[in-house]
């Protein structure tokens, strides 16, 4: 089963007149929808952009699994376990609020910044908060958040080439820029498809390429 999802059925939040571009492909804050609440351990799915000078204050976590990838520009993450880093266009950086912490997001760079980030429901409860960055991701090595059972992969397919999507109980796949085809379905930026039992299924890219968040998630 495949349900798509369009950018434009996503929530549209944040704060513009500070500089903040919100949007949601999950239920999230004021947006509630029961039908939309998750998808396997996946919980949010948000594309940010903050002005330069804009971002979040120090505002709690807990028990979720934080993931970002930073699209353009640069984040500069705060939190209260003592990390300070500047997370680059191409890097991940995984969050692992487990019994709490705090942090801050914020656009300190002179250019716009976008990021995608999701957050994921753990396996289990209460341990002690992680943080983690891998700088320059390369196309399609897995990464895994193994709290949540979930394996990320950052898929980068060239004009017209093929890609397998991954057999797990539960894919999602989020389109961050340029175009794929998925089951004759087109799919452009901001595009998503959650994949249930899916066996045998490609992306194949469009004449632009493109760049695909691929998750595995358990069931």
């Amino acid at each position: 089963m495949i349900l798509v999802r369009h950018a434009a059925q996503r929530y549209a939040g944040g704060d513009p007149a500070a500089g903040i571009e919100s949007l949601h492909a999950f239920s999230f804050g004021r947006f509630y929808d029961p039908d939309n609440l998750r998808f396997g351990a996946l919980l949010a799915c948000n594309e940010e952009r903050l002005a330069p000078g804009a971002g979040f204050d120090e505002h709690p976590h807990s028990q979720t699994e934080i993931v970002t990838w930073v699209v353009t520009g640069e984040l500069t993450h705060r939190d209260s376990a003592g990390h300070a880093t500047v997370v680059r266009a191409g890097d991940l950086q995984r969050l692992g609020s487990a019994s709490g912490v705090r942090h801050v997001e914020r656009n300190d760079g002179p250019d716009p910044l976008v990021f995608v980030q999701m957050w994921l429901a753990p396996l289990e409860p209460g341990g002690e908060p992680a943080y983690e960055v891998v700088r320059d991701v390369e196309d399609s090595v897995p990464y895994a958040v193994e709290r949540a059972g979930a394996v990320l992969r950052v898929s980068r397919p060239g004009a017209g080439e093929r890609r397998a999507v991954p057999e797990a109980p539960c894919v999602y796949v989020h389109v961050v820029r340029g175009g794929v085809r998925l089951a004759e379905e087109p799919l452009g930026p901001g595009d998503s498809a959650r994949i249930t039992d899916g066996a045998g299924l490609e992306l194949v890219a469009g004449p632009a390429g493109a760049e695909v968040l691929l998750w595995e998630l358990p069931g």
